[in-house]
Protein backbone atom coordinates (compact mmCIF):
# COMPACT_ATOMS: atom_id res chain seq x y z
CA UNK A 1 0.00 0.00 0.00
CA UNK A 2 1.39 3.59 -0.92
CA UNK A 3 1.39 6.08 1.80
CA UNK A 4 2.06 10.15 0.87
CA UNK A 5 5.54 11.43 2.05
CA UNK A 6 5.49 11.90 5.54
CA UNK A 7 7.41 12.28 8.40
CA UNK A 8 5.25 10.16 10.99
CA UNK A 9 5.44 7.26 8.04
CA UNK A 10 1.68 7.50 8.31
CA UNK A 11 1.71 6.41 12.30
CA UNK A 12 1.12 8.34 15.58
CA UNK A 13 4.54 9.45 15.79
CA UNK A 14 4.72 12.93 17.38
CA UNK A 15 7.93 14.80 16.89
CA UNK A 16 7.64 16.85 20.25
CA UNK A 17 7.40 13.53 22.38
CA UNK A 18 10.66 12.29 21.15
CA UNK A 19 12.85 15.10 22.67
CA UNK A 20 11.99 13.48 26.05
CA UNK A 21 13.16 9.79 24.79
CA UNK A 22 17.02 8.52 24.14
CA UNK A 23 17.64 7.06 20.96
CA UNK A 24 19.94 4.89 19.98
CA UNK A 25 21.82 5.03 16.91
CA UNK A 26 23.81 2.10 15.51
CA UNK A 27 26.57 2.43 12.97
CA UNK A 28 28.95 -0.10 11.79
CA UNK A 29 32.88 0.18 13.23
CA UNK A 30 35.80 -0.10 11.02
CA UNK A 31 36.09 -3.56 12.26
CA UNK A 32 32.75 -4.40 10.37
CA UNK A 33 31.21 -5.05 14.39
CA UNK A 34 27.93 -2.94 15.23
CA UNK A 35 28.69 0.21 17.24
CA UNK A 36 25.71 2.02 19.35
CA UNK A 37 25.20 4.82 21.21
CA UNK A 38 22.62 6.69 23.00
CA UNK A 39 21.60 10.29 21.33
CA UNK A 40 19.44 13.12 21.14
CA UNK A 41 16.39 13.77 18.79
CA UNK A 42 16.98 17.25 17.26
CA UNK A 43 13.43 17.00 15.64
CA UNK A 44 13.05 16.66 12.00
CA UNK A 45 14.44 18.61 9.18
CA UNK A 46 12.25 21.07 7.75
CA UNK A 47 8.52 19.19 6.41
CA UNK A 48 11.04 16.31 5.68
CA UNK A 49 11.23 13.06 7.20
CA UNK A 50 14.56 13.61 7.98
CA UNK A 51 15.83 13.14 11.31
CA UNK A 52 18.01 15.48 13.44
CA UNK A 53 21.05 14.51 15.60
CA UNK A 54 23.74 16.73 16.73
CA UNK A 55 26.84 15.63 17.62
CA UNK A 56 30.84 15.87 18.14
CA UNK A 57 33.46 15.60 14.96
CA UNK A 58 35.83 14.04 17.11
CA UNK A 59 33.35 11.22 18.23
CA UNK A 60 33.80 7.59 16.80
CA UNK A 61 30.59 7.57 15.21
CA UNK A 62 32.08 10.43 12.71
CA UNK A 63 34.86 7.73 11.54
CA UNK A 64 32.12 5.00 11.29
CA UNK A 65 30.37 7.15 9.12
CA UNK A 66 32.52 7.96 6.81
CA UNK A 67 33.89 4.65 6.16
CA UNK A 68 29.75 3.53 5.84
CA UNK A 69 27.17 6.28 5.54
CA UNK A 70 24.44 4.05 6.73
CA UNK A 71 22.74 3.71 10.56
CA UNK A 72 19.52 3.00 12.15
CA UNK A 73 18.02 5.03 14.99
CA UNK A 74 15.96 3.32 17.88
CA UNK A 75 13.15 4.47 19.77
CA UNK A 76 10.92 2.30 22.34
CA UNK A 77 8.29 3.94 24.36
CA UNK A 78 7.46 2.03 27.47
CA UNK A 79 3.91 3.35 28.04
CA UNK A 80 3.00 2.48 24.52
CA UNK A 81 4.98 -0.73 24.21
CA UNK A 82 5.70 0.61 20.76
CA UNK A 83 9.14 0.33 18.79
CA UNK A 84 10.30 2.09 16.16
CA UNK A 85 13.40 1.22 14.35
CA UNK A 86 14.45 3.37 11.17
CA UNK A 87 17.33 3.49 9.15
CA UNK A 88 18.68 4.94 6.03
CA UNK A 89 21.46 7.06 5.04
CA UNK A 90 23.36 9.57 7.20
CA UNK A 91 24.41 12.68 5.94
CA UNK A 92 27.63 14.56 8.11
CA UNK A 93 27.07 17.78 7.85
CA UNK A 94 30.59 19.98 9.84
CA UNK A 95 31.85 23.31 9.26
CA UNK A 96 34.58 21.82 6.06
CA UNK A 97 31.14 20.94 3.68
CA UNK A 98 31.24 23.03 1.03
CA UNK A 99 27.32 23.13 0.16
CA UNK A 100 26.40 26.77 1.88
CA UNK A 101 23.04 25.57 2.31
CA UNK A 102 24.04 22.65 4.49
CA UNK A 103 26.35 24.96 6.46
CA UNK A 104 23.26 27.51 6.97
CA UNK A 105 21.51 24.37 8.49
CA UNK A 106 24.35 23.86 10.75
CA UNK A 107 24.23 27.24 12.05
CA UNK A 108 20.89 27.14 12.77
CA UNK A 109 21.01 23.78 14.55
CA UNK A 110 24.19 25.48 16.56
CA UNK A 111 21.80 27.99 17.78
CA UNK A 112 18.78 26.69 18.41
CA UNK A 113 20.57 24.71 20.87
CA UNK A 114 21.09 25.56 24.38
CA UNK A 115 23.83 27.63 25.60
CA UNK A 116 25.19 24.77 28.01
CA UNK A 117 24.59 22.13 25.49
CA UNK A 118 27.15 24.12 22.81
CA UNK A 119 29.65 24.00 25.99
CA UNK A 120 30.11 20.74 25.65
CA UNK A 121 32.14 20.74 21.96
CA UNK A 122 34.71 22.87 23.72
CA UNK A 123 35.28 19.66 26.12
CA UNK A 124 38.50 17.50 25.79
CA UNK A 125 38.21 15.45 23.00
CA UNK A 126 35.15 12.28 23.42
CA UNK A 127 36.31 8.78 24.53
CA UNK A 128 40.00 9.44 24.87
CA UNK A 129 41.45 8.62 28.19
CA UNK A 130 41.95 11.72 30.79
CA UNK A 131 45.42 12.89 31.04
CA UNK A 132 45.02 14.67 35.01
CA UNK A 133 43.09 14.11 38.13
CA UNK A 134 42.21 17.66 37.86
CA UNK A 135 37.78 18.51 37.56
CA UNK A 136 37.50 19.06 34.19
CA UNK A 137 38.12 22.98 33.03
CA UNK A 138 35.05 25.01 32.73
CA UNK A 139 34.62 26.75 29.69
CA UNK A 140 32.76 29.66 28.46
CA UNK A 141 30.89 30.84 25.68
CA UNK A 142 29.29 33.79 23.97
CA UNK A 143 26.17 32.95 23.00
CA UNK A 144 26.34 34.57 19.73
CA UNK A 145 29.56 32.61 18.54
CA UNK A 146 29.09 30.80 15.54
CA UNK A 147 29.30 26.86 15.28
CA UNK A 148 32.69 25.25 16.66
CA UNK A 149 34.94 23.42 14.58
CA UNK A 150 33.59 20.26 16.93
CA UNK A 151 29.26 20.31 16.34
CA UNK A 152 28.69 18.43 13.62
CA UNK A 153 25.07 18.21 12.58
CA UNK A 154 23.67 14.72 11.42
CA UNK A 155 21.14 13.96 8.67
CA UNK A 156 19.65 10.75 8.32
CA UNK A 157 17.29 10.25 5.58
CA UNK A 158 14.89 7.26 6.28
CA UNK A 159 14.48 4.51 3.60
CA UNK A 160 12.92 2.04 6.04
CA UNK A 161 10.64 1.67 9.13
CA UNK A 162 10.17 -0.90 11.21
CA UNK A 163 7.07 -0.41 13.57
CA UNK A 164 6.10 -2.92 16.49
CA UNK A 165 3.81 -2.40 18.31
CA UNK A 166 3.18 -5.02 21.44
CA UNK A 167 0.59 -3.94 22.78
CA UNK A 168 -1.52 -5.00 19.47
CA UNK A 169 0.71 -7.82 18.62
CA UNK A 170 1.03 -5.50 15.43
CA UNK A 171 3.86 -5.01 13.11
CA UNK A 172 4.84 -3.21 10.25
CA UNK A 173 7.48 -1.96 7.73
CA UNK A 174 7.24 0.98 6.23
CA UNK A 175 10.05 1.13 2.60
CA UNK A 176 10.38 4.10 0.33
CA UNK A 177 10.77 4.67 -2.68
CA UNK A 178 10.84 7.65 -5.39
CA UNK A 179 8.03 7.29 -7.78
CA UNK A 180 8.01 8.60 -11.52
CA UNK A 181 7.97 12.37 -10.14
CA UNK A 182 10.74 12.00 -7.81
CA UNK A 183 8.65 12.14 -5.24
CA UNK A 184 9.58 9.80 -1.97
CA UNK A 185 6.42 7.76 -1.15
CA UNK A 186 6.58 5.23 1.69
CA UNK A 187 4.69 1.47 0.93
CA UNK A 188 3.42 -0.23 3.75
CA UNK A 189 3.87 -4.05 4.56
CA UNK A 190 1.83 -5.87 7.43
CA UNK A 191 4.69 -8.59 8.77
CA UNK A 192 4.38 -11.03 11.54
CA UNK A 193 5.59 -9.62 15.36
Amino acid sequence: METAPSQSFGLQLQPQALFFFPACVATVGSSGRPSNRTVVFRGFQGDSDKIQIHTDGRTRKIEELKHCPFAEICWYFTDSWEQFRINGRVDVIDGLNPDPVKLQERENAWFASSLKSRLQYLSPNPGLPCLTEEPVQEFSLDPSTAPVATFCLLILDPDQVDYLNLKNNERLTFTSSQNSDGVKCWYTETINP
